[in-house]
């Protein structure tokens, strides 16, 4: 066994440990890091060997969530682990992106990482926790790296910034960054706000960026401690001698074609038409001569011709400036029966955003080792394969589509009203019907409009841009609004959503080796500018919810009731709940504190459920007139229902103004009478007086002209199936 090293530091003011040499010899490097009692093993493998025919980095990461690390077996018949939650994949996601890019470039072996959780208090958050666990499996592993990075949340409680908030702390928190970085620049960063300023962005940045120095710090002691030595690999590099030849059938024809042809279909068409010319004259002159490998030096020339004119011209590819953004156009209420649909273009990228209200019990169960157990709000994001002109099997939503859901999720949240002001459960969900650059916060900007056709009273309407950068390490260019071609061919994707008043969403992946903060306070800066232009655009379209939902909308009442009454509600095995929802045509949810919602598209019928909740759970009050139905008579009186289950005896003596000799001969079976209630007893016995209501009298007149008579015969009322004894106040049934 090999012996174990142990290594710590501070980070906010949390411990760090980290330890390896005990767990999982095998791997290529592994560690477990623990803060507080949360603790994950990371391990990182690379193949011996390239796999054939790869002609691009295959590197996987996951993030493995066990219910176990919290003590909890997993729900579902077969009780163990199924498909990655969620929260799982976006946590893999955001591990990946700050790793990805210090590979070496034309690294061909595959690399595996696998972040493990084996402890969660609920109090610590993860997701930061994996990026250094397996920053720092890699840094002693004997894979190729340019790393350590350091990862960090950030949040701003109370106007202070605070490094490492524990969860709890996080629900007070109007910030949550996750950045990370090397020593010298970001590289990444995942953000979700309430209207922060891009002033408050950059400060918090920095912060983020000072409190992992000490992680890199760490990392680069234990490599030097116990780090093994980096393996040999091949790199895949290029032909020289066949990349000068191609160059020199070239020419100088792409940068002209790139010039002349600011229309993409019609650069693509022609760059199609020049790939196959120039790959038929090698193949006429060497029949063995690698096609694949020509078309590639061909598109190598291509990204050279568009980033120098870019850097050089100040001319992108479809003849824009850099900071213009692509034609606007918006609708809304394209679907009859959606409760609420936007359509929104931005140059060839189109969204289409619909919106479905439910029910408090339609919010989605999440089963993690978050402490969140549901959503109320929720956004999923569909990206079809017609978006980008091509064809692939639907096999469900990717990484990358549950992701940029996540992200516009996170943009408008914070824009969301509270269950107390729209108790509805909201989902929407993005279609991406063409895809040409940043399509996730197109999607933002479509469901913002679909949000308002609904009548969903959001605070404020949320638009969102992506910017882009090009560089080569001494000149640079920020670019608004990127399309699909400045996207691939570009260092950076910086999608920045918010309202007019600020930032709500950010998401920052570059290519390079990080991003000085100068640069990015400009690309925020420009982002806002981008991103009121396109809000105003919106806000010609719709620019405040409507006032009256869809009819195919349900309509949703709430009711409080004393939560002792919740029993009545249910009914036995639910009878009476189910009965309410069969004879209104509604939906019923009941909260633990009595909170009520009533569901249903007939708003009538959904007022009539409420009187009748009302009635279940209302307790008898002496003084008090209504009117009943008779449900039971005897020789010395009737009763009378109060309530669904609850009764009170009016006696033969009150049932009338003159004497009566048998009850039938003022009232049946059936009949409904108004009554007073004279007496409450402490045992829920209810005393009724018909004669009371006729003659007009008070309670004490009442009172004072039916003396009870002591007689065994079920006196005083109460329900109708215990001897004249009810069962607690009120007689229930």
């Amino acid at each position: 066994m090999l012996p174990e090293h142990t290594f710590s530091t501070t980070v906010g003011n949390k411990e760090l440990i980290i330890s390896t040499g005990k767990l999982a010899e095998q791997a290529g490097g592994a560690v477990t890091m623990r803060v507080g009692d949360c603790l994950l093993l990371a391990t990182t493998t690379m193949s011996k060997h390239v796999r054939e025919g790869l002609d691009f980095f295959p590197l996987s990461v996951d993030f493995e969530e066990k219910m176990y690390a919290a003590g909890r077996i997993p729900g579902g018949f077969f009780r163990r682990e199924g498909r990655p939650t969620t929260e799982s994949i976006l946590t893999a996601r955001l591990t990946d992106r700050p790793l990805r890019p210090l590979f070496p470039k034309g690294m061909r072996n595959e690399v595996q990482v696998i972040v493990t959780t084996l402890s969660s208090d609920s109090v610590h958050h993860l997701d930061v926790l994996a990026v250094n666990a397996a920053s720092a499996a890699l840094t002693i592993s004997d894979i190729p790296w340019d790393g350590p990075i350091g990862s960090v949340r950030v949040g701003y409680i109370n106007g202070e910034l605070i490094a490492s908030p524990t969860i709890p702390q996080m629900t007070e928190s109007t910030l949550d960054l996750r950045i990370a970085g090397s020593k010298d620049a970001i590289i990444m960063v995942e953000a979700g706000a309430d209207e922060v300023s891009e002033e408050l962005m950059i400060e918090a940045l920095a912060f983020g960026h000072e409190a992992i120095q000490s992680i890199i710090t760490l990392q680069e002691e234990m490599r030097q401690t116990i780090g093994k030595p980096k393996r040999e690999i091949d790199v895949a590099e290029g032909d020289p001698e066949l990349d000068a030849a191609v160059q020199a059938r070239l020419g100088d024809r792409i940068p002209q074609l790139v010039a002349t042809h600011t229309d993409r279909q019609e650069r693509n068409e022609a760059m199609d038409a020049l790939r196959e010319e120039v790959v038929e004259s090698f193949l006429a002159e060497d029949e063995l001569a690698d096609a694949k490998a020509i078309r590639g030096v061909i598109s190598s020339e291509l990204k050279k011709a568009i980033r120098s004119r870019i850097l050089y011209e100040g001319i992108r590819p479809d003849g824009r400036d850099y900071t213009t953004i692509r034609e606007l156009s918006s609708e809304v209420g394209l679907s009859p029966r959606a409760h609420g649909s936007g359509l929104f273009r931005r140059g060839q990228t189109q969204v289409l955003s619909l919106v479905a209200l439910g029910t408090p019990r339609e919010a989605q169960k999440l089963e993690g080792l978050y402490p969140e157990d549901s959503r109320r709000y929720m956004h999923h994001y569909n990206f079809p394969p017609y978006s980008t002109g091509e064809t692939w099997f639907l096999r469900g939503p990717k990484r990358r589509e549950i992701g940029h859901g996540a992200l516009a999720e996170r943009a408008l949240l914070p824009m969301i009203p509270s269950e107390e002001e729209f108790p509805y459960t909201i989902r929407v969900v993005s279609e991406v019907l063409s895809s040409n650059g940043s399509t996730s916060q197109a999607s933002v900007c479509a469901s913002s409009l679909a949000l308002l056709d609904c009548g969903v009273p959001i605070k404020k309407p949320v638009a969102g841009v992506a910017m882009g950068l090009v560089t080569d390490g001494e000149k640079f260019a920020v670019l608004s609004d990127i399309q699909g071609m400045e996207d691939h061919l570009g260092d950076m994707d910086f999608k920045v959503a918010g309202t007019v008043d600020g930032i709500t969403a950010l998401q920052m992946d570059i290519k390079i080796s990080g991003l000085s903060q100068e640069l990015m306070a400009q690309a925020l800066e420009q982002a806002r500018a981008g991103r009121l232009e396109i809000m105003d655009s919106m806000l010609q379209t719709i620019d405040a919810p409507r006032t009256e939902m869809s009819p195919f909308a349900p309509r949703m009442l709430t009711v409080s009731i004393p939560s002792d009454k919740i029993g009545a509600i249910i009914g036995k095995g639910g009878s009476t709940i189910r009965s309410l929802e069969e004879t209104y045509e509604v939906s019923v949810d009941i909260q633990e504190d009595g909170t009520i919602f009533i569901a249903g598209i007939d708003g009538a019928k959904a007022e009539a459920a409420v009187d009748q909740i009302k009635n279940l759970s209302r307790e008898p009050e002496a003084g008090e007139v209504f009117t009943g139905k008779i449900v039971r008579v005897t020789d010395f009186g009737v009763f009378v229902e109060y309530a669904p289950g609850v009764d009170g005896m009016c006696h033969i003596s009150q049932l009338s103004t003159e004497h009566v000799r048998s009850v039938e001969d003022a009232v049946r079976m059936g009949d409904e009478i108004m009554v007073m209630i004279t007496d409450v007893s402490s045992e829920g016995k209810i005393r009724l007086s018909r004669q009371a209501v006729m003659e007009g009298w008070t309670l004490e007149e009442a009172r004072a002209k039916d003396k009870p008579r002591s007689s065994g015969r079920g006196g005083r009322g109460g329900s109708r199936n215990g001897g004249g004894r009810g069962r607690g106040r009120g007689g229930r049934r």
